[in-house]
């Protein structure tokens, strides 16, 4: 039988965009046209998978994402427009239990092979999420007033790849961090390209830490979180200085997603000695780091992955932990103990 999947938009024109996307690759797609027709009928129907606008009369997306969580948990995919504020919202619905955002139809092309892969990717993820670890979020953003800037050269950093369910776990992880904390961390999550700079922004706020979008040359610091800029491989450089320093470039190899797990783990290796790396892998659909792990392990490098106990989606750390690049699989509440022991 056909996966049934929901398209929640005030617009008829993208629900028809959507639909006919998602109906040529097999699947049965019912619609409704807010937030509130999309929670009735979420309550009637059991969806495989449900797209959910943000901006919509009658009741929003982020509200349908609350309620629809509260009442029967379905994987929802945010479809956003890209721009600033639906970034800042979208946040807001992953902390309510979303999976995933993918762009709106339109919003930076029309039609074409990428925007159906990006829809069609989307529904992945969210056919890939355990339902019984589908709830409201468990994480709740809490703003920190105390925070102490660290101008410390790092000479060590915790390396940290998450994509599908990824956001509040980050999250979690940049709120619990002293104020202190003597290791410089970078972190790729897989997202689209325009919301990296206001996650980090977001993180920011929750941190004790400084929390930054990745910039090409910037120095990297003790205590300070570096989140992979969107669209750009993060690597690492080491300056006759001694001076470690992020370089945006083109990927290694051929690589799906910008930035990279892989790319950012490989990279790593190459400036810093294995014992000044903690290298972490979180949930996520497929195996980006999966191979980095690997490498890592062989070379000395700590590695841990989250165990299939509390990962949303045990994809990634699986993959890494069937070709031998785990040290340790800990669920996440231990994984977050090791990141703050460093």
């Amino acid at each position: 039988m056909a996966k049934k999947i929901l398209v929640v938009d005030d617009s008829a024109l993208v629900r028809k965009q959507i639909k006919a996307l998602i109906e040529d690759a097999g699947y049965s797609v019912d619609t409704a046209k807010n937030g509130l027709e999309g929670l009735e009928k979420a309550k009637l129907f059991s969806y495989d998978a449900i797209t959910m606008d943000i901006n919509m009369p009658v009741m929003d997306g982020v509200t349908a994402v609350k309620k629809i969580m509260q009442t029967h948990p379905t994987p929802i995919i945010m479809v956003s427009s890209l721009t600033t504020e639906d970034a800042k919202i979208t946040f807001d619905a992953f902390e309510f239990g979303a999976i995933a955002a993918v762009p709106k139809p339109g919003t930076f092309r029309i039609g074409g092979e990428e925007e159906r892969a990006d829809i069609l990717e989307g529904l992945q993820e969210a056919f890939a999420v355990s339902r019984k670890k589908l709830s409201l979020g468990k994480y709740t953003h809490k703003e920190c007033v105390e925070k102490k800037e660290n101008f410390a050269k790092a000479d060590s950093v915790v390396l940290i790849g998450a994509s599908t369910g990824g956001p509040g776990l980050i999250e979690e992880i940049c709120s619990v961090l002293p104020t202190h904390y003597p290791h410089a961390i970078c972190i790729v999550q897989h997202m689209p390209k325009l919301f990296t700079k206001n996650f980090a922004q977001r993180l920011d706020k929750s941190s004790r830490l400084t929390v930054v979008e990745s910039k090409h040359n910037a120095e990297l610091l003790a205590g300070h979180i570096y989140i992979g800029k969107g669209g750009e491989q993060v690597h690492f450089s080491k300056k006759a200085s001694g001076k470690i320093v992020i370089r945006h470039g083109k990927p290694k190899k051929r690589r799906y997603f910008a930035p990279s797990v892989d790319e950012m783990m490989l990279s790593a290796i190459s400036v810093f000695t294995p014992d000044k790396i903690l290298a972490v892998l979180l949930t996520g659909i497929g195996d980006d780091g999966a191979n980095a792990m690997v490498e890592l392990k062989k070379r000395g490098v700590h590695t841990l992955a989250e165990s299939e106990k509390s990962a949303c989606v045990y994809g990634m750390p699986k993959e890494a932990y069937l070709r031998g690049g785990v040290c340790e699989m800990l669920s996440f509440s231990q994984i977050v103990k090791k990141i703050v022991q460093g």
